[in-house]
């Protein structure tokens, strides 16, 4: 009588939705590290000069 939501759930758009979330959240760390790395380069120029 009693069926649980996860036997009758589809599973593709679910796996979908985490995979292009993940993507998106290595999208944002790359951009994130890649300013961090330019903002040290711009710093160890600025005390050099």
């Amino acid at each position: 009588m009693y069926q649980p939501l996860l036997l009758d759930a589809n599973w593709n758009n679910g796996v979908f939705m985490i995979v292009i979330f993940a993507l998106v959240c290595v999208a944002l760390i790359g951009i994130l590290i890649n300013f961090m790395m330019s903002g040290k380069k711009k710093n160890d120029s600025e005390n050099l000069e």
